[in-house]
């Protein structure tokens, strides 16, 4: 599947609020403007997901128009213990998001605190405090999807980037060290969609190699969230995936496969989040574990993945 590579500045919606063509294609950074118009059908967010030899973490500032979706979670991997705080504040009042990567995401709604940039991490809410400096990074893969001209997404997936600061859980704190990947979203969604999405990283201070693959909801547009990190340069990968695992059980291995990837991801944690509203509802499972196999650079290198760990997921949405 061919994509196009954008390498200048771009807005990602035309003066009527409709995408515009010239931002569709793929980036190494950031360059597309997130000019959104209209309101009712509009999504932005932030997610971080942090893993250390110790922790998983998961921070989301969020806005769906009519509401905010915002959390903080944290698994002791040593325990299997979790904490987590939501806020779902109407109109997404309390909920601040910069129209680009480069602002400070917050979050001030119903006991949870956030502040989220591309240098540091900070939650608060009962029982946590998290305070995360993140390092810089290489290159990160930016992709338009266009379901249509009213209907398409902008995601930013940033991953493996080194972090380091002190986790507080009930008062005790424990200085930590692991990898971070962000989600940055800004789009206009249809109603229901169904996607999957796995990032992997080395666990601690491994090789600098790392991954992330998507499938379901791009599916058909001519567009992938898949691509290959190694010593920070992007290998964009343009294949539509199939992916394999099992909804009776989630823990059982996975399998992520197409010409340039053959992934087995094993997982050891299912955090599951299910939310039924009537006509809004959602029903995830980011399954945390270890990748094994390989995948290809854009000469045909095959590089090993054994050994990274990250997450694999489904998530279901009607919004």
């Amino acid at each position: 599947m061919a994509e196009r590579e954008i390498t200048s500045p771009v807005d990602l919606c035309r003066p009527d609020g409709r995408l515009d063509p010239q931002a569709v294609g793929w980036t190494r950074c950031p360059l597309h403007r997130a000019n959104l118009r209209g309101w009712g059908r509009a999504k932005r967010w932030e997610y971080w997901g942090v893993v250390t030899d110790r922790f998983c973490l998961g921070l989301t500032a969020s806005s769906l128009d009519y509401a905010g979706v915002c959390a903080v979670w944290v698994l002791d991997r040593e325990t299997g213990r979790t904490w987590q705080h939501d806020a779902v504040p109407p109109l997404a009042r309390g909920v601040s998001l910069p129209p680009d990567l480069g602002g400070i995401a917050r979050v001030d709604a119903g006991g949870l605190h956030l502040e989220l940039s591309v240098s540091r991490l900070r939650a608060t809410a009962p029982g946590i405090d998290v305070d995360l400096a993140v390092e810089p990074g290489g290159e990160s893969l930016g992709v338009v999807v266009p379901w249509s001209s009213r209907r398409f997404q902008y995601t930013v997936k940033d991953v493996g980037r080194p972090v380091r600061g002190t986790v507080r859980l009930d008062g005790t704190p424990y200085d930590v060290v692991g990898r971070a990947v962000l989600d940055h979203g800004r789009g206009k969604w249809p109603y229901a969609i169904t996607w999957n999405w796995a990032a992997g990283f080395p666990e601690g201070g491994g090789s600098a190699v790392g991954i992330t693959l998507g499938g379901k909801w791009t599916d058909g547009t001519g567009s992938t969230e898949n691509g290959l990190f190694v010593d920070g340069v992007l290998h964009k990968i343009g294949d539509e995936l199939a992916w394999e695992y099992d909804r009776s059980d989630w823990l059982r291995p996975w399998r992520i496969h197409g010409p340039r990837v053959d992934v087995r991801f094993e997982p050891f944690h299912d955090r599951a989040d299910r939310t039924f509203l009537g006509v809004v509802a959602n029903e995830t499972h980011q399954c945390f574990g270890h990748f094994s196999g390989w995948a290809s650079t854009d000469d045909g290198e095959r590089v090993d993945l054994d050994g990274l760990v990250g997450w694999a997921e489904e998530a279901r949405n009607r919004w």
